[in-house]
């Protein structure tokens, strides 16, 4: 089975049903303000495809979690202005996703025309993905194009019931992201790197045991890092870690079995505290004490940077230590910059979403990537060999 693309239908004149991933941070402010733009603009090919080719584009999304309830704090009506400015053209906004306002918007639509339905989540149905109102939403459109995959992890009516109702095609972004993180899952160039952090290791499981098979070494920060060296019997002081460490031991033995590196701190940026900054300072690991591990230490990130300026691919799923503290982001800064020259001279890099892409932004090697995942979860369950429910309705 292959995916349905969004090339090979056609879709000039045709009512467009269109599943885009807006859910960005809209301050509270007045007026509300959009605080990162990331997958605003990651939509923006699929819909300019369609709007030059004539589509009457009809988005859905969500934002926040309203819990089935219409609450005004997460409307969608400052993400269509913002869409509009980044897009270049007006953008209607209706103020529900079904029943007669959005009705009479679609009615009101020409050809080239984008028009933003109020959140879906504002309907219980969309989470408990009901066919009734799966049904709904499907009658406003003509054919149906799934292009968030930030949501496709989650079988709810707007990602996964309407394909069932209309013909369905995945979006360029949707087919970009398959593409990129297929890659590294089936017959990746190697020598093959992965960069893993983040808080636990109880959270990567499965990205862990997924990828041993085809990962030659594995460059391991964040608080995981500390469950490992604590499951090695290493004192890691009041430093961030799992309570369970049978994961980890059970990690550290498989890729002992498999022969894959697992690369741990060998130094890193300590202090007393969360809050005390000023205290921070570089240790040896084993000679940590009572502080607490915010980041790995300027051995440790050369060593990885070593590893990777090495690899043909990399995959960078978490940051290495506290990035958004100043004192703590040089390492996730010196594995990031290592990537940005493994890619520059020819080597396939893939950020993770969620925190590892909020990272890759922060610290400015985002744009230095082969390709960033808009997914958080979704990417997470994809490196895992998980099927998704939204990507698996669009298989032809």
């Amino acid at each position: 089975m292959q995916l349905a693309r969004l090339q090979d239908a056609r879709v000039g004149g045709r009512r467009v049903l269109v599943r885009e991933d807006l859910n960005v941070p809209v301050s509270r402010s007045a007026p509300p303000e959009i605080a990162d733009y990331t997958r605003i603009d990651a939509a923006l090919p699929t819909l300019r495809y369609l709007r030059e080719r004539g589509a009457k584009t009809i988005v859905l999304s969500h934002l926040g979690r309203p819990e089935g309830r219409r609450d005004p704090n997460y409307s969608l009506e400052p993400v269509a202005r913002a869409l509009s400015a980044r897009l270049g053209t007006a953008v209607a906004f209706a103020a529900d996703c079904v029943g007669e306002p959005a009705r009479k918007a679609v009615d009101a639509m020409c050809d080239g025309d984008v028009l933003l339905l109020e959140n879906v989540r504002f309907h219980a149905g969309e989470e408990r993905n009901d066919p009734a109102f799966a049904a709904r939403l499907a009658e406003l459109g003509e054919i149906y194009v799934n292009d968030a995959f930030g949501t496709a992890h989650r079988a709810h009516a707007s990602t996964e019931g309407i394909a069932h109702l209309l013909p369905a095609v995945a979006g360029l972004l949707m087919e970009a992201e398959i593409a990129a993180l297929s890659a590294l899952v089936h017959d990746p160039k190697q020598p093959f790197v992965c960069a893993i952090g983040g808080a636990k290791v109880k959270d990567k499981v499965g990205v862990f045991t997924n990828l041993m098979r085809r990962v030659r070494t594995f460059c391991i920060g964040g608080g995981m890092a500390n469950t490992f060296l604590a499951a090695q019997g290493v004192g890691v002081g009041r430093s961030l870690r799992d309570d369970d460490l049978g994961p980890a031991s059970r990690i550290l033995e498989e890729a002992r079995r498999s022969g894959v590196a697992l690369l741990l701190p060998v130094d890193a940026v300590v202090s007393s505290s969360f809050d005390d900054d000023a205290g921070a300072r570089v240790a040896e690991i084993g000679s940590v004490g009572d502080a607490m591990i915010l980041d790995i230490g300027p051995q440790t990130a050369r060593a990885y940077a070593a590893a990777i300026e090495r690899a043909e691919t990399i995959v960078f799923n978490g940051p290495m230590g506290v990035y958004e503290k100043a004192p703590y982001r040089q390492g996730t800064q010196v594995v990031g910059d290592a990537i940005a020259r493994a890619t520059a001279r020819g080597a396939t890099s893939v950020v993770g979403g969620g925190d590892a892409a909020a990272a890759a932004h922060e610290l400015g090697f985002a744009s230095k990537m082969t390709h960033v995942s808009t997914g958080g979860g979704a990417t997470l369950e994809f490196l895992e060999g998980k099927t998704l429910p939204g990507v698996a309705a669009l298989m032809a």
